[in-house]
């Protein structure tokens, strides 16, 4: 039995305390409260690409002791959703439920704003387009283009299906004439023009080689 009466000073005012931590809990009143979370899209197929518009976030109406609706408690909520079970393109509703939601212990979830996200998806593809070489504005008086040299002139895109079949080229970033003298080459970025649609990783530089001279 001495396992109970040593340190039992110690024993009781560990046990004071987790009294009045249990109390404070308990006595806690309970209210709701609405806060902004980040979506993630998880395990998405290698084969597919989410074509339409992302949410990037949902409301999520959350109830518990009002000592746990702190902001720094919820700070890590997110909605996540699984997209493993995909195979094939099309499009796909979730309904946010609360076992979408990651929420910190003692927090219950009640709804979200929207209930639901739509998403279509489509088979990833590349192909190759032609750079097209923008200046910034015409060659200055009493000159013209008179050499134009793109390396590569072709470059591959990546992305959704239809959005990569609806690029037939890619415009690379202005070039200012008004400082060119003889032949001058610049490292430019090629822009495809749509934000699900990128380069791949060697083709994410051009370079563009332009000569002046006089205009007849």
């Amino acid at each position: 039995m001495s396992w109970i009466t040593d340190n039992w000073g110690l024993k009781l005012l560990s046990l004071a305390v987790a009294v009045l931590l249990w109390l404070a809990t308990v006595g806690e009143p309970e209210s709701a409260t609405v806060i902004a979370v980040p979506v993630q899209y998880r395990n998405i197929p290698a084969t597919l690409e989410v074509s339409s518009e992302m949410s990037d976030s949902a409301y999520v109406e959350v109830r518990g002791p009002s000592g746990r609706l702190s902001g720094s408690n919820l700070a890590n909520t997110v909605v996540v959703l699984d997209l493993a079970s995909q195979s094939k393109p099309g499009e796909r509703t979730y309904s946010i439920q609360a076992e979408n939601v990651r929420l910190p212990a003692g927090v219950q979830f009640l709804r979200a704003v929207p209930a639901q996200i739509r998403i279509r998806l489509e088979y990833q593809v590349s192909r190759e387009v032609p750079v097209v070489v923008r200046y910034a504005g015409p060659a200055p008086e009493g000159m013209r283009i008179a050499k134009q040299e793109i390396q590569p002139q072709l470059v591959r895109i990546l992305g959704p299906e239809s959005r990569v079949n609806a690029i037939d080229r890619v415009q690379t970033d202005p070039i200012e004439l008004s400082t060119v003298e003889g032949v001058q080459s610049f490292q430019v970025h090629p822009y495809s023009g749509d934000p699900q649609v990128r380069l791949v990783k060697s083709d994410l530089m051009v370079t563009i080689k332009v000569g002046l001279e006089k205009s007849r």
